[in-house]
């Protein structure tokens, strides 16, 4: 096990959860349909690299190679993907401008969609 990615992993899930549920209850009364549709993606992919990761930083002990870097590069992508878009939401709601968030969001699902390639391809070496 790698107690460092299970416990952010772990965290992240937990976050999803409530996030899920705020948006559910609270955001769908003051958020446009789109808004919280764009939420709603991020809580989603949130939950789903959040679980992803933690089941494999559980299981650190099946591989035949370090997987630390990978775990952490997953946490980073789960991050920048699903918070910037969270930001995106908010300042979008607030009548802001978006700014630097926007890049953020490809860049944080570039480097999720990388450590999973790098994932499998040190499981096809191995």
């Amino acid at each position: 096990m790698e107690k460092q990615s299970t416990i952010l992993a772990s965290l992240f899930l937990m976050l999803s959860i409530i996030l899920g549920a705020f948006g559910a209850h609270a955001l769908k009364a003051i958020l446009t349909v789109d808004l919280l549709q764009t939420f709603e993606v991020g809580v989603r992919y949130q939950s789903f690299l959040a679980l992803s990761t933690l089941v494999l930083a559980l299981h650190t002990d099946r591989f035949t190679f370090p997987i630390k870097r990978i775990l952490q590069a997953m946490l980073i992508g789960l991050f920048l993907f699903s918070f910037s878009i969270y930001g995106i939401v908010a300042l979008k709601h607030a009548g802001l401008s978006v700014g630097i968030l926007g890049p953020i969001t490809p860049i944080g699902g570039a480097i999720s969609i990388i450590s999973w390639c790098v994932f499998i391809f040190r499981l096809l070496k191995y």
